[in-house]
């Protein structure tokens, strides 16, 4: 088997992966991936926070249950708020946060919500560059909006993306 091979093989298909509403249960194993990709990681308090919020939490796993990404969204009047969306680090590039995305958006349109607002770093390129392919637009910045290293402030773009139907 070639090394090319085996690592296809480790990646699940998308297909193959299953939503499931994030509960208290789930937390052990968000906080080892949000600890893992974020130098400045929401904390289990964060978490907690959001779900007794009753915002929209939801896990992302392969068929055996290992958890490969999350998201949570909460809901407004008038458009959703994505504050939280991370992928597994091992998995990055491979097309989940594509189709976190897209459950964003069908909950977004469910609850007939225009759009999704969202902040992102300046610093996180992978992650503005999926936002830009999704066709999220960059609406303002807010100023010092991130922690960031040796007790500085980072700003976040603001991008906005209309709720509609995912590309085939």
């Amino acid at each position: 088997m070639s090394s090319v091979q085996s690592l296809e093989d480790a990646v699940p298909a998308l297909d193959s992966l299953r939503f499931a509403p994030m509960t208290v249960d789930d937390l052990e194993e968000v906080m080892v991936i949000e600890n893992s990709i974020y130098p400045h990681p929401w904390t289990r308090g964060n978490f907690l926070d959001s779900l007794y919020s009753g915002y929209q939490a939801w896990t992302l796993r392969e068929p055996g249950g290992a958890l490969t990404g999350y998201f949570m969204l909460m809901l407004a009047v008038d458009e959703a708020h994505l504050l939280n969306i991370s992928v597994r680090r091992d998995l990055h590039g491979k097309g989940l946060g594509r189709l976190q995305l897209d459950k964003a958006f069908a909950i977004a349109r469910a609850h007939r919500l225009d759009s999704i607002l969202l902040e992102v770093r300046p610093s996180n390129a992978r992650a503005l560059a999926v936002y830009e392919r999704y066709g999220f637009e960059r609406v303002g910045i807010r100023k010092g909006y991130y922690p960031a290293a040796d007790n500085a402030r980072e700003d976040a773009i603001v991008m906005r993306g209309a709720a509609r139907e995912p590309e085939a």
